[in-house]
């Protein structure tokens, strides 16, 4: 049996239904997709040039797409970011690309609009619309689409830029609580602390630092040293996280430290270039050796000096390889990163999958932690080191604030070596450093083992200035000396080694100790600057 409406309920129905067709087009033309939040309509949005003041970037969040932005012609690279103004989780992008279009382009992320994070790229970019399916755990404030190479003679212009994020409204789960906090030094008026870092599932912002059950500080990493105690007298510590949504965790368990004249040492072990492809565990093999090696010294503290996994990082190399046997020191250990690990399918992704927050405690591949007087800080050469660039101001910053008298910075790329492959990248940083009264410079990248005296920024012989040490002996095959630098003091190759510093609070003394057990070079003790 068939049932005929009524000739206006039939208009009605037809009505309906066309603009429920009508509904579902624009929502698909739009790109929205169920269960996806839109976070980007009409948020400030900021570019790097516009082609005329009608052609803006806000014109491509405005949600019309009679309307667009355009950048000037004819130039690479040109950006346009929105700020979602707070931090989200972000599912994925919609680009609705006018005739100029982006063949080669990235999609990035950041927490401050400064340092930005890699999500997306392609070298293949047609045109028209592309749907940008962003990895899982993708976040930040600011997003930005950078293009590298454009499609056609013109600029770059975009008739709706759309960032989504999955549906579930505003942020209310808090960080998880601090873990191990500790007192890892302490001096007569000073108590410096560390302690594990929280998870969100956002992005922890920073971490309440509370002495006596009154926050005395915000910390942005996952250390913290509060001066001008009174000697003798015990405090009590306690640490929150904070997330960019305001959500503050519980605290942390407590723990107690007393300032006091400290003369205790500790011991810090040191190299990079470490492991091969096949050198696993209970292999006879120069990564095994060497972490044999470390096992016999057993140290306080490892830094690794970068090539941390040889051929690409992989996260399975990583696991298979540096895992079985550096990898014993995990714990303990604060690595920084080389160029192979940024020759991973997306850069540094193992490095960083291996390592968690040990290799990016705030959320960066360049951090700093203290220990018994001793600042440290970890660099990375794969990325600008300029004095104008996030890492460059981050450093300036960082030692501004520094309280500890003695300083050592570590990273891959030397300024200077008597082999083949000194880098002139880390110059604005060593300018830094030495203006900032640091005392030791650890390198790796050249397969081998070289002292230099303290020396500035520009190679010349200063009594304050920085000393380096390029220990590339951790297991990769050696390589040999060129010609000898000035200020060289000694130079070993042809062994599997690791440098072995004994630290007090006003002094380093040094060891380069061959996996075999014999002692190579020494050096200290030496007072800090």
């Amino acid at each position: 049996m068939s049932l005929l409406l009524p000739a206006r309920h039939r208009r009605l129905y037809g009505l309906v239904a066309a603009l429920a067709l009508l509904i579902t087009l624009s929502a698909s033309s739009s790109g929205f997709a169920a269960g996806d939040v839109l976070l980007s309509r009409g948020r400030p949005a900021l570019s790097s040039s516009d082609e005329s003041s009608s052609l803006n970037a806000a014109k491509a969040v405005d949600g019309n797409t009679a309307t667009r932005w355009a950048s000037e012609e004819g130039l690479d690279p040109q950006w346009i970011r929105v700020d979602l103004g707070a931090a989200h989780t972000l599912s994925r992008v919609h680009l609705d690309w006018e005739a100029a279009y982006g063949k080669a382009y990235r999609v990035e992320v950041s927490p401050d609009g400064s340092a930005w994070t890699k999500a997306y790229s392609t070298t293949t970019g047609d045109g028209g619309i592309d749907e940008v399916t962003l990895p899982a755990a993708t976040s930040g404030r600011y997003v930005r689409v950078y293009g590298t190479a454009r499609g056609t003679a013109y600029g770059y212009s975009l008739k709706e830029f759309e960032v989504y994020g999955p549906a579930g409204g505003p942020d209310t789960t808090a960080p998880t609580a601090p873990g191990n906090p500790r007192v890892t030094g302490t001096t007569a008026t000073s108590v410096s602390l560390a302690w594990d870092a929280s998870t969100d599932d956002v992005g922890v912002t920073g971490y309440q630092v509370a002495r006596d059950g009154a926050v005395v500080a915000t910390a942005t990493g996952t250390t913290y040293t509060d001066t001008g105690r009174t000697q003798g007298t015990a405090y009590t510590y306690t640490v929150k996280a904070v997330d960019a949504a305001g959500n503050i965790s519980a605290a942390s368990a407590p723990v107690t430290g007393t300032p006091g004249q400290s003369t205790t040492s500790f011991t810090v072990v040191a190299a990079g270039d470490i492991a091969d492809p096949g050198c696993a565990a209970g292999s006879n093999c120069g990564a095994e050796n060497t972490a044999k090696r470390v096992e016999a010294i057993n140290p306080d503290e490892v830094l690794t000096l970068g090539d941390n996994q040889y051929d690409t990082g992989s996260l399975s190399d990583f696991k298979k390889y540096y895992g079985t046997t550096w990898g014993r020191f995990l714990n303990k250990t604060h690595p920084s990163t080389g160029n192979h690990e940024y020759d991973d399918s997306t850069p540094a992704a193992g490095y960083k999958g291996y390592f968690g927050s040990r290799a990016t405690p705030d959320g960066k591949t360049y951090y700093s932690w203290d220990r018994g007087g001793w600042h440290f800080v970890a660099l990375d050469t794969e990325i600008s080191m300029s004095a104008t660039s996030a890492q460059g101001k981050w450093l300036e910053a960082d030692l501004t604030k520094n309280t500890n008298g003695c300083v050592a910075a570590y990273w891959h790329r030397p300024l200077y070596s008597s082999g083949p492959q000194a880098d002139m990248v880390s110059k604005p940083v060593w300018q830094i450093l030495r203006a900032h009264g640091a005392d030791l410079i650890l390198n790796g990248h050249d397969h081998l083992y070289e002292r230099f005296a303290p020396q500035n920024a520009t190679g010349g012989a200063d009594p304050a200035g920085v000393r380096e040490l390029i220990v590339g002996t951790g297991g990769a095959d050696s390589y040999g000396f060129e010609s000898a630098q000035p200020n060289s003091q000694k130079r070993i190759t042809d062994v599997k080694a690791v440098l072995k510093l004994t630290l007090t609070p006003t002094t380093y003394t040094g060891q380069l100790i061959r996996d075999n057990g014999s002692v190579l070079d020494t050096f200290g003790p030496v007072t800090c600057h």
